[in-house]
């Protein structure tokens, strides 16, 4: 990058990443690490790669003007590739709450709108200021806030629509409503840019409210049902209680070992998700720990029970394990 280029480089570039480090630094529960946000902004570039060669493509295939392209095909074509990082990270337990829905969203976005900046810089070295507190501003930000709200939304309907994958459509919808929205121009490009400005920092400050009392709720009674779980397990008295009157009625349908290796791992199971819940109360109130060797000896022993029980075990687990998306999430938070 030329001399020239270094000051509307980092008008172009520094905002997002700023705004991404807010965001982090708002995380009081420490949801995500560092190094796994700087991979999802790595992985936000690579798909930006991937757009420019797709939208080449699709642009010559359909043989439409370059603005009619931009206003409503190219919002399609960047909000499912961003997408597609976003469900990944779903579908694979790296996100279990609203706040790393949304940072995890914000760091694709981000990492799609450096790209796109950089290319911009190389393409139109002579553009004015006036260009690049546009893209800085008001473009990147756009990047990064649809498709954090792609994600927040997406992780609320994750329960509520797993069927057919519908649960990915109202959020998807939303982020290239927004996208086009902003390409279309209504407002002059200095009005859509003070529109991001102004609405983006209010939008995440009540996602990360809300997520922060669903984090509070869900440790209280999660820690609380856990703790009870592994009582009675540890009392022998689990046999009295529903949970031991359900696993009784396994006897007839699996050999005594593995009914042994089920009964293990449901024990392993609820400790080390109690450890998750007590190191994010930790983390909470500023303390920072960390996974030791006896903790990671768990998750071996957990990962070898989960071989001997089979697929058809695990299933027939799930009545009486918490195994919503948030709670293996947290076992995800321990083990990586």
């Amino acid at each position: 990058m030329s001399a020239k280029l270094i000051l509307p480089g980092l008008v172009a570039l520094l905002p997002v990443l700023c705004f991404l480090a807010a965001l982090l630094y708002l995380d009081s529960y420490k949801l995500v690490r560092l190094r796994t946000v700087i991979a999802v902004v790595a992985g936000g570039a690579v798909v930006a790669g991937a757009g420019f060669f797709v939208n080449a493509w699709l642009l010559g295939l359909l043989g439409i003007e370059l603005t009619s392209y931009t206003r409503y095909v190219g919002p399609v074509v960047e909000e499912l590739l961003k997408g597609l990082v976003i469900v990944t990270l779903i579908r694979s337990h790296r996100i279990g709450f609203l706040v790393d829905a949304a940072i995890f969203g914000f760091a694709v976005g981000s990492g799609f709108a450096v790209i796109e900046n950089l290319y911009y810089l190389e393409q139109v070295p002579d553009a004015g200021m006036g260009t690049w507190i546009v893209r800085g501003f008001g473009t990147a930000i756009m990047h990064g806030g649809a498709t954090a709200i792609f994600a927040v939304m997406s992780l609320s309907a994750l329960e509520r629509m797993q069927r057919a994958g519908l649960w990915v459509l109202p959020g998807f919808a939303l982020a290239v409503a927004l996208h086009a929205t902003y390409n279309q121009l209504f407002l002059s490009p200095k009005f859509s840019t003070l529109a991001m400005i102004v609405v983006m920092p209010p939008l995440f400050y009540l996602v990360f409210e809300r997520s922060a009392r669903a984090v509070g709720n869900w440790l209280g009674s999660g820690f609380d049902a856990d703790t009870e779980m592994l009582d009675l397990i540890n009392s022998g008295r689990l046999s009295d209680s529903p949970v031991g009157e359900y696993l009784h009625t396994l006897k007839d349908k699996f050999k005594g070992a593995v009914l042994a290796d089920i009964l293990c791992f449901l024990r392993l199971y609820t400790e080390l998700a109690l450890r998750a819940k007590g190191i994010l109360m930790m983390r909470e109130n500023g303390f920072e720990v960390g996974v030791d060797d006896e903790t990671r000896a768990k998750f071996e022993e957990m990962r070898y029970l989960e071989r001997s029980i089979g697929r058809t075990g695990l299933m027939a687990m799930q009545p009486v394990l918490h195994m919503s998306h948030k709670d293996l999430w947290q076992l995800y938070m321990l083990g990586k």
